[in-house]
């Protein structure tokens, strides 16, 4: 094929995927050595398996799909009303949030969702994203064209980033260029740091008065501990006319392997919540009986005890590695009221030479923090996801080698 026709936006992608590149570096270190004993605390995947109410629930949903009265086929694009019902009770009537079951788009992850929302904008709409934060948001926008050019320093010459460093409290400004898309993370991925409920306020009125959209990331709310910190966007005032929310269970109920979660499109934003209907009934098929039972016994009495009780192994987890690192003489920010652990790596060492120290010294693999920003340089994530034992091997590796 000529090449004139290929959307040539994909040639300003920076390399290979964050986390592929990574996976390439673990690859050939283990080339070179046989007997590797890498512990892995760099993809936020998790390791700790299915709670038994969502097991049962899609057993006896395996078992109705063998049956000719309650098989299913294609089922609602929009997901079926069973799970948005559970959803709406348990994320938002549940935190006195009041939200239609017909404004939830359930979907087969949140990234797919992320990286789709942007079809629905014109090529030269304006976006502004946070630094440091998840390459989906950036990398979408990237294919799409609407960010420039990559330049020396590392931003892209048509994005406005929106720094969340130690220096502002991990709490951005307000975009100083006029935009159009707003993307917020919180908890944020990778600094595992919470916007304020003045900070959200912020920028709900800024989209308001301005015309803008936030696309708010909140895939990490379950993991907040602090009941006063906002989970949801919707708990701030005027957010239904500028918001739009997407949730996920592949951190909340261990789903990475599953695959299920929605977009939230409240009525208010009418125009867009029928684009998005649009677009799903014509690019996607919905999301499988059998996880979307089983993602609806999360919501149960005894599907969310279970739910929290893994979450709190995590987050257990995410206090060992904070405590460790902070005794070792480390800053370290995030394991609070999210999984994950932002490290400073000592003063003037690029990230990624950090991660070839930490693999090659105590074969114990992180995420570069440039591979989130620019502002991410200098820093280094930990998951907290990991098996606990093996993650405090990791520390004791990292006291008493690095």
């Amino acid at each position: 094929m000529n090449d004139s026709y290929i959307n040539s936006f994909y040639d300003r992608l920076p390399g290979s995927y964050l986390f592929s590149t990574i996976a390439k570096k673990i690859k050939e270190y283990q080339g070179s050595h046989e007997n590797a004993d890498i512990i892995r605390l760099g993809i936020g995947d998790v390791t700790t398996p299915l709670i038994p109410e969502v097991i049962k629930a899609m057993h006896k949903a395996v078992d109705e799909m063998g049956v000719k009265d309650t098989f299913r086929g294609y089922g609602p694009e929009q997901g079926y009303d069973f799970v948005r019902e559970a959803i709406v009770r348990g994320e938002y009537t549940a935190r006195g949030i009041e939200m239609d079951p017909d404004d939830i788009f359930v979907s087969d992850g949140s990234k797919c969702d992320v990286a789709n929302i942007q079809e629905l904008f014109s090529g030269d709409a304006r976006i502004a994203i946070p630094d440091p934060v998840y390459p989906v948001y950036l990398d979408s926008n990237v294919m799409a064209g609407r960010t420039g050019i990559l330049q020396a320093d590392g931003h892209f010459s048509e994005v406005t980033y929106l720094a969340s460093t130690a220096e502002n409290s991990f709490q951005p400004d307000l975009p100083r260029n006029p935009v159009q898309l707003i993307y917020l993370c919180s908890p944020n991925n990778p600094t595992g740091t919470v916007l304020s409920r003045e900070t959200l306020q912020k920028f709900v009125n800024y989209a308001n008065e301005n015309g803008a959209l936030i696309l708010f990331d909140g895939a990490y709310n379950c993991y907040i501990q602090d009941e006063t910190l906002p989970h949801s966007i919707y708990e701030i005032p005027g957010a239904r006319t500028c918001a739009i929310e997407f949730r996920s269970f592949s951190k909340t109920a261990g789903f990475t392997g599953v695959r299920c979660a929605y977009t939230v499109i409240p009525h208010e934003l009418s125009k867009l919540r029928a684009m998005w209907n649009r677009r799903q009934c014509t690019k996607f098929n919905g999301v499988n009986y059998v996880t979307q039972r089983a993602a609806e016994a999360i919501y149960t009495a005894e599907g969310w005890k279970q739910t929290r009780g893994v979450i709190k192994g995590y987050m257990d987890t995410a206090k060992v590695i904070r405590q460790e690192l902070t005794a070792a003489g480390y800053t370290v920010f995030g394991g609070e009221h999210a999984p994950y652990i932002w490290w400073k790596i000592p003063d003037g060492e690029k990230s990624f030479d950090f991660f070839d120290r930490l693999l090659a010294t105590c074969e114990v693999v992180g995420t570069p923090g440039s591979g989130f920003g620019p502002c991410g340089e200098g820093y280094f994530r930990l998951t907290a996801f990991g098996d606990h034992e093996r993650t405090k091997e990791a520390l004791r590796r990292i006291k008493e080698r690095l």
